[in-house]
């Protein structure tokens, strides 16, 4: 849905749109309508691929062929820039951006190492703490430990986290795998359920908080939008809630007083940097009901695209329209692909 909206809002006198497709067993559909294709191959069990969609596994020298620009056979078309509209492994986490690297292509999000860290709550956490930004409990378990030793893993959390609390996998997306813990006799299957999706997993300690959401853009200089706030009927934004549920309120912008947005832009943004992203990011924070206090919850690097998604719902509020947003998203890639180019790769030496 993402895709295609991007797709849908690019302005046709500007760009020509090549899509391709990636399906969940890693083949590259690189003809006909990848769009269809994929929706085709989800609505078919063991996702078989239609004969008629030319599926090709994703080797490094096929990609850089149909990706880089003069290196493509004819008919091939020449791709001057790359729009990953992509979640979750893969696609999030820094893979398909090293390739991207290692074609010598522009694309449009954070790098490798903002991908890899941000995917990863428990590295991204890490790195917010030693930032100085606020972060609530938390506890980073191994999977091997977990079924090793279930007892001292239950009492460690018992110990330091307690419960209520959330366990989740270290690296998903979209609440997958992801359990509120409300007394002990929960903690074991939410463990098991987190550890079906990552080997590391990460307990948090519950607050009682509204979930509060900014779009941050940019490359060196990123700016932040007004807040928006999720409101959903479940007892937490769980993947129903995300996707299956039509009562989650998505409210634009937050009613929050002046000087609360004012903090939660700087945290934005300093939690953008921290984790060096680039182009965009959606940075998702909880506001303690009882004191107000902010917590950085992480930061999603490709956040959801369709014109009615949080990202450029906030942005538009903050007066950039949703062509607009695209626009600058293409722009903030090429730039910064023409920056990367001014590094040497040859040792100049030391002069005076």
């Amino acid at each position: 849905m993402s895709a295609r909206s991007v797709m849908d809002a690019l302005d046709k006198a500007k760009y020509e749109v090549v899509p391709m497709g990636i399906t969940k067993q890693g083949r590259w559909l690189t003809a006909g309508d990848p769009m269809r294709a994929l929706q085709s191959t989800l609505a078919q069990p063991g996702g078989i691929q239609p004969e008629s969609v030319e599926a090709t596994t994703p080797s490094l020298q096929r990609v850089t062929r149909e990706l880089v620009p003069g290196a493509g056979e004819k008919g091939i078309p020449r791709v001057d820039v790359v729009f990953p509209v992509l979640h979750g492994p893969y696609g999030e986490d820094g893979t398909v951006q090293g390739l991207f690297e290692l074609a010598d292509i522009p694309y449009v999000g954070a790098g490798v190492l903002g991908s890899a860290v941000a995917m990863d709550k428990a590295v991204m956490k890490g790195i917010f703490r030693a930032e100085g930004l606020p972060i609530a409990d938390y506890l980073v378990l191994m999977r091997w430990d977990w079924e090793e030793h279930p007892t001292e893993v239950m009492q460690r959390v018992e110990e330091r986290i307690g419960f209520p609390c959330f366990v989740k996998p270290a690296n998903l997306g979209s609440s997958v795998g992801v359990t509120k813990v409300h007394v002990a006799e929960e903690l074991s299957p939410a463990l098991n359920a987190a550890a079906l999706y990552d080997r590391r997993l990460l307990v948090e300690e519950a607050i009682n908080a509204r979930e509060i959401e900014l779009s941050v853009l940019g490359n060196d200089h990123p700016i932040s939008s007004l807040p928006g706030e999720v409101v959903p009927r479940r007892e937490f934004y769980d993947y129903v809630a995300k996707y299956e549920d039509d009562e989650t309120q998505l409210i634009v912008p937050a009613d929050l007083p002046p000087d609360k947005v004012t903090e939660l832009q700087s945290l934005a943004i300093r939690a953008f940097v921290a984790l060096d992203c680039a182009g965009m990011a959606r940075a998702d924070f909880l506001l303690d009901r009882g004191n107000l206090k902010v917590y950085v919850n992480e930061l999603n690097t490709i956040p959801g695209f369709t014109a009615m998604s949080m990202y450029p719902k906030m942005w538009a509020a903050s007066g950039l329209s949703y062509p607009e947003l695209l626009d600058r998203l293409i722009q903030l890639a090429l730039d910064r692909h023409r920056d990367k180019g001014r590094m040497s790769t040859d040792y100049k030496g030391h002069e005076g």
